[in-house]
């Protein structure tokens, strides 16, 4: 059996970050390197991934240091949805496959329950169904009363969907050039060309079944989607202090701590897990980390720097500045007194606008999300859920409260008036002061 991953997609909800989704490093390493290592803790050690022009070389680098596997690469040429990446690797679907969007994060169960399921059964396919409470922008499935799949509804409107059931991208199916087959019959306007192939087939009588799952689910489908993964790889993950790291015998470290090599902790510094620092990360004197940050490698949390519940990029700079619930890109640098906001006023939930729409994150505390290489100026303040695009700068003194596009500088630029100095300092009140603090210390 071939586990199938599907990279070459352009995921266009998560600007500013623009890094692919399963090219965002956890604990050290890539997604796709963490989804490659949880198909292998159930046997499967077949993969194909199929990926763009513009990450191919990427991907190669990884599977190349992975090892125990056996990887084959296709390429995409274009990011036409799942019907056309299965299309684009026709040779190597020579046999039964598990098509997974990288993507999303999951347990070792959604496999075993799709690979036990088809051992009891027989059929075409088996789709993996989570049950969830609250509307869902993507698939929905019909089911009969065995769990037959009926019908794939993509992406309802709220209130029109036919069940509880999304559809999760864990698909395992027997029949690979069946679905080619009617994936190229298929007349949509839609982008769900795979969708309805699934459909079709079932019309014709192949049985799909959906195989409950409700463990662990995440799909990355926007920015602040990063959280809930960064928080499950470290509640999944043991303790861990490189012996190559520094910590100074005047720093606390409290709770579940990854740190790196060459990591160097210096006096006063406070990290309060669960947090983890990548390698030769600098945590400088009197800074604060905590509540499930993830700091990436070669950063420096400068002086009196707080961190909280933050994810930050590779190589990242800061001093003096307080950076909550946020999201920052690669190689970013922070002057003295930036401030990231993370919370309203009226404590309502904090919306980020996608295109023309403003989403509700279901968040009530949400900082900033911050493109690559960008740089703010000395005392600078960021409102909550405020996206800053790449390589761009927010000057001194600024207070942004919109979005600032990519490549841009934002700047403050008061203008400064010379004016004669007409005030006259009363002398008699400063004495009458003075005659008062000096009577107050009498009395102590």
């Amino acid at each position: 059996m071939k586990v199938v991953f599907l990279c070459g997609g352009i995921g266009k909800r998560m600007f500013p970050i623009t890094e692919d989704k399963f090219l965002l490093d956890f604990l050290g390493k890539t997604l796709l390197e963490h989804q490659m290592e949880t198909a292998k803790e159930v046997g499967l050690k077949q993969f194909l991934v199929i990926g763009n022009p513009r990450n191919i070389e990427q991907i190669e680098q990884i599977t190349r240091r992975t090892s125990g596997v056996k990887v084959e690469l296709a390429l995409q040429r274009q990011s036409l949805g799942i019907a056309d990446a299965l299309k684009s690797a026709e040779p190597f679907l020579d046999r039964d496959i598990v098509v997974v969007n990288p993507n999303d994060v999951f347990t070792v169960s959604a496999y075993t329950r799709l690979l036990q399921e088809s051992r009891r059964n027989s059929a075409a396919s088996y789709v993996l169904g989570y049950k969830v409470k609250d509307y869902f922008p993507g698939g929905y499935l019909a089911i009969g009363s065995t769990n037959e799949l009926k019908h794939i509804v993509e992406k309802p409107k709220p209130g029109e969907e036919p069940s509880h059931l999304v559809n999760v991208l864990i698909h395992l199916h027997t029949k690979p050039k069946k679905i080619l087959e009617y994936i190229e019959n298929v007349q949509t306007t839609r982008d769900d060309v795979y969708e309805c192939a699934l459909d079709n087939l079932v019309k014709d009588g192949y049985k799909i079944r959906v195989v409950p799952y409700a463990d662990f689910w995440a799909p990355v489908k926007y920015p602040w989607h990063i959280f809930e993964v960064v928080k499950y790889f470290l509640d999944t993950s043991q303790p861990q202090i490189s012996a190559s790291a520094f910590i100074s015998e005047k720093a606390t470290i409290e709770g579940k701590v990854i740190i790196g090599d060459n990591v160097r902790v210096l006096e006063n510094a406070v990290i309060r897990g669960p947090v983890y620092i990548g390698p030769n990360s600098i945590i400088g004197n009197n800074a604060l980390v905590r509540d499930y940050s993830h700091i990436g490698a070669d950063c420096v949390v400068g002086y009196c720097t707080e961190v909280k519940g933050s994810y930050i990029s590779d190589g990242g700079w800061f001093h003096s500045s307080y950076i909550g619930d946020s999201i920052i890109g690669k190689g970013c640098s922070f002057g003295a007194g930036t401030i990231l906001a993370n919370f309203r006023f009226d404590e309502q939930n904090i919306s980020v606008r996608v295109a023309d729409e403003a989403i509700n994150t279901g968040r009530d505390k949400l900082g900033a999300i911050v493109g690559d290489n960008c740089k703010t100026g000395v005392n600078v303040s960021i409102m909550p859920g405020t996206r800053i695009g790449p390589n761009s700068i927010v000057g001194s003194h600024v207070c942004l409260m919109k979005d600032l596009e990519p490549g841009k500088m934002i700047l403050a630029e008061p203008r400064y008036r010379s004016l004669p100095n007409e005030v006259e300092l009363d002398m008699a009140k400063k004495k009458e002061l003075r005659e008062k603090l000096e009577r107050s210390r009498g009395e102590t």
